[in-house]
Formats: C-alpha cells, structure tokens, sequence
C-alpha cells in the first residue's frame, strides 16, 4: 500500500480519538453536575427535615420526653423506608443543622453534607463562617476541612489580627495581600511520621515533610508551590544549602524555609536573611516580589525573635512548629499571651 495512503487512513482515526475524548469529557463534566446537584437537594432536604423537627418539637414542648422519642421512632421509619442516611446522630445533626443556619438560601452548593456536619462542630460563628467560606474558596475537601478545623486554623490565622481584621477573615476568609498574611504561627505538622517527637534530626524532619508534600502544601497555605531542596549556592568558592524554596504564586515570589529542631537563636535569623539577600541580588527576577524568609523552628522563642526580627526586615519571619494538635486550651492560652506581648511592645513604643 501506497505510504500516503496510510496517511490519510490515519487521520481519520485520529478525529474520532479526538471526538471520542470529547464526548467523554462533555459526559464526564454531566456526571459531575449531576452529582453536584444532588448532592446540594440533599443538604438542602436535611435542612428543611431539621426545621420540620424544630417545629414540631417547638408545638409539642409541654411534652417532656416525647420530642426524644419522636426523633427515635422517626429515625426507625426513615431508615426503613429509605436505607443509609438517617441514623439517630445523624437526625440529630439535621435539627441542629437547621438551628444553625437558619437561613437556607445561605446555604452553599459547593459544600457536602459531610462539611456541613463538620462546621456544626465548630463553636463559634465567626470560626465557622470562616471555615465555610474557605472551604468554597480553596476547595477544600471534607477531610481537609476536619483537618483545618482540627488544627485551629482560624484561631492561628487571627493571632495578630486586631477585631476589624478578625471579622473580616471570618466573612471573606484567608485574603493574601502581604507577606505576613502567608505566616501562622504556630504551623501544625501532625501528619508527620516521627517516632519520638523528642529527638530527630532536622533531615528527618525536611524528608518527612517532602514525603507529605501535599499535606505539607496545605498547611503552608494558599498559592504554594515546591521549587526545590537543599538547594546550593556558591560565594566565592564556599557552598551553603537551603533547606526548603517555595514560589507562591499569590504574591509572585520565592519563600525560602530555613528548618530547625531547636529554639530559635540569632544565628538562625542571620541565616536566612543571608539567603534572601542572595536571592534578592542573583535569583530574584524584575517581575518577582521581594523574597520572604522564614525560620520554622521548634520554639520560637519571643523574646529572641523580638531582637532580631528587626522593623525594617519586612520579609524575614520566625515561626514554631508542632508535630500534634494543640489543645484548644493550650491554644487558647498562647495566643492570650502573644497578643499581651505585643500589647506590651505597643505601649513601650508609646
């Protein structure tokens, strides 16, 4: 057979590849609609159960016990008539869904019933709008969110936030306009597989990191990607090593992380302002932002990094890391503290 004549037998092989790819896509993307708007009539149809229970129960109050063992005997026939779906608890949540977002057009379409039932956990408005906002913004799945809410994501983010701020997180979620909207302190690394959490070396702690990347991704936050690891660089002829070289591509520039297993020290901060020098001078190009340093240590220790983070460093930070959920007590307590310590710092300053 002529060779032309496998060409042109070919071509018509390779337009039905290309319809056959685009009719999958088009159903594909159908698929995704519909399970979407199901989804979204189901959340919706527990919350008008909850507000028929609310409702009910509220014309039957002079009854003690009888609201209790309604719920029971309506989760009995539900899950007969209908399967999976309607245990006791998840009743429950369906009253207390109502309850808590007591305007159903708020509802939003993104979000499962698994998030839902997760923001319900959630003690405070301004947390969970914050949550509910974030998870729609950054398309959190539900087991990002549980582990967000579990790290107490919104409490670390309002550290150093004054009320305005603060409420402004709550109702637009994370905005990433400067370098230090990019900080929390503290980072949570739970996920990380470190058999004693007392004594590991600083390689241990970078690999386990870089073999979680994507859990290590999302709690570094928005805009995150990795560029390298132990990156060199060479002045005359003496060669240094940077842990961790980020770009985020919110704020278009590097973030380089300087990791370490013990407090904070100066000598530490001195390090990482050396490499973000570098990387003003030779890495940095004319369209990046200025490059952030950061120093995540096991213990940021305050009062050092009072000193040394000096007023005109504006893109060196110093952090601390845990390797498991804090308390919301323990939390709670700490974040009490740092925000009397720039109290403090504010009226000396006066």
């Amino acid at each position: 057979m002529p060779k032309n004549n496998l060409v042109e037998k070919s071509k018509p092989e390779d337009e039905f590849i290309e319809l056959y790819a685009e009719v999958s896509a088009i159903i594909a993307e159908a698929r995704k609609n519909a399970y979407r708007a199901v989804n979204f009539a189901m959340v919706q149809a527990y919350w008008h159960i909850g507000e028929a229970i609310v409702k009910y129960e509220l014309q039957s109050k002079d009854r003690a016990d009888y609201g209790e063992r309604t719920i029971i005997e309506l989760s009995k026939r539900l899950t007969k008539k209908f399967g999976k779906g309607f245990s006791l608890s998840n009743i429950k949540y369906m009253r207390q869904f109502y309850e808590t977002f007591q305007k159903s057009h708020a509802l939003r379409g993104e979000l499962s019933w698994t998030h839902y039932r997760l923001l319900l956990k959630v003690k405070t408005d301004a947390a969970r709008q914050f949550y509910e906002v974030e998870s729609v913004n950054s398309r959190w799945s539900s087991r990002e969110l549980g582990r967000q809410i579990d790290s107490m994501l919104f409490e670390r983010l309002s550290l150093s936030k004054n009320k305005d701020k603060v409420l402004e997180l709550s109702s637009k979620g994370q905005i990433i306009e400067k370098a230090e909207d990019l900080i929390k302190n503290p980072y949570i690394f739970e996920f990380l597989d470190i058999a004693d959490k007392n004594d590991y070396l600083e390689k241990t702690l970078e690999q386990n990191l870089l073999d979680k990347l994507q859990k290590f991704l999302l709690e570094l936050g928005k805009g995150f990607a990795f560029v390298a690891r132990q990156q060199r660089i060479t002045i005359d002829g003496n060669h240094f090593y940077i842990d961790l070289v980020f770009y985020n591509y919110i704020l278009k520039c590097f973030v380089l992380i300087d990791l370490k297993t013990k407090k904070l020290s100066p000598e530490m901060v001195g390090k990482i302002d050396f490499y973000v020098r570098y990387y003003e001078k030779e890495i940095r190009a004319n369209d990046d932002k200025p490059t952030i340093g950061l120093v995540l240590s096991s213990d940021k220790n305050q009062s050092i990094a009072r000193y040394t983070l000096l007023e005109e460093s504006k893109q060196i930070f110093a952090a601390e890391y845990r390797l498991y959920f804090p308390t919301e007590e323990i939390l709670t307590r700490e974040i009490a503290a740092v925000r009397e310590g720039f109290e403090t710092e504010k009226r000396l300053a006066e």
